[in-house]
């Protein structure tokens, strides 16, 4: 029977079945450092040491839209290359958040000695994109070809595919190099928002409440840390995210808040990475936990 419909399909006897929709996928959940982490001695990145399995790569998020034929990543980590992989290909489009290690070394891949890629656009802020021009070695991609900078203006829409459009929003961060950005992915139906990085929610002059009104939105929401104490001897407000237990509270407070909420960016200290009890906790109070190859459909619900 298979081989029957097949042969009607090639034959032109019934129409070819209609392409997926575009959607988004997770192809990294930790923080910069990702896991097993540099100079780590916790179990949990012994055991990634030993199986590859229980890895988890850097934060980033991929873009899909298979009727344009077309693929995006947002953020080139020091994961790039598998995760280009798990993409499918070469991205036609980088987009960036912020000039934090974990979020644009990928691009090193892309220069003469690995890939030397052709012109592969990268979108940045004006000032994530004079980062990438005035140092290298970022510059000598740029003055090789390997990639061709394009400024993302804050809060403008950029359209990538009839299916898939972004805008940038500024965010409250560690700016040294550049500022920083989420991104709203727009699709036909469903939105997603993507915002690994942010320094605490009462800083930003948006309300994460007025995303989630939206019951088709996914936030992929900054979930570095679980409890302040992770990190003995270093002070948070050296490195400042929202908690957890912040967010959730913060959400909870909100009876607008409908969309879904899912936390990301996880340092590998944060006890969601191996505690299935605490992921349950989460789980429990309606929200989630990020999974590589985690898809979001931004198409339209059936009717």
């Amino acid at each position: 029977m298979i081989a029957i419909a097949l042969f009607a399909w090639l034959a032109g006897r019934v129409p070819a079945p209609a392409p997926a929709g575009p959607e988004a996928i997770v192809l990294g959940i930790a923080q910069d450092g990702g896991v097993p982490h540099a100079g780590c001695h916790r179990d949990v990145c012994a055991e990634a040491r030993q199986d590859s399995s229980r890895r988890s790569l850097v934060a980033s998020l991929g873009l899909v839209d298979p009727a344009a034929g077309k693929r995006y990543l947002i953020d080139a980590t020091p994961d790039f290359a598998e995760q280009m992989e798990r993409l499918g290909g070469l991205p036609d489009a980088i987009l960036l958040t912020h000039a934090h290690i974990g979020h644009y070394l990928g691009l090193a891949q892309l220069g003469r000695e690995v890939l030397n890629a052709k012109k592969v656009p990268v979108y940045g802020t004006p000032s994530m994109a004079r980062f990438l021009r005035e140092n290298r070695p970022w510059s000598r991609l740029v003055a090789l070809g390997n990639i061709e900078v394009r400024e993302l203006e804050p809060g403008v829409e950029l359209v990538l595919t009839p299916g898939i459009a972004v805008t940038a929003i500024r965010v409250p961060h560690r700016d040294e190099d550049s500022d920083t950005v989420a991104f709203l992915v727009r699709g036909p139906g469903r939105r997603v928002l993507w915002l690994p990085d942010i320094d605490k929610w009462a800083k930003w002059d948006r309300k994460l409440a007025e995303f989630l009104a939206d019951p088709s939105l996914t936030a992929f929401v900054d979930g570095t840390f679980f409890s302040a104490d992770e990190i003995p001897g270093r002070s948070l407000a050296e490195i400042p995210h929202p908690l957890v237990s912040e967010t959730m509270a913060l959400v909870e407070a909100d009876p607008s808040a409908k969309g879904r909420l899912v936390f990301v960016h996880l340092n590998h200290t944060n006890r969601l990475l191996w505690d299935r009890d605490a992921a349950r906790a989460v789980e429990e109070r309606g929200f989630s936990v990020a999974r590589e190859g985690e898809t979001v459909s931004l198409a339209a619900p059936p009717e």
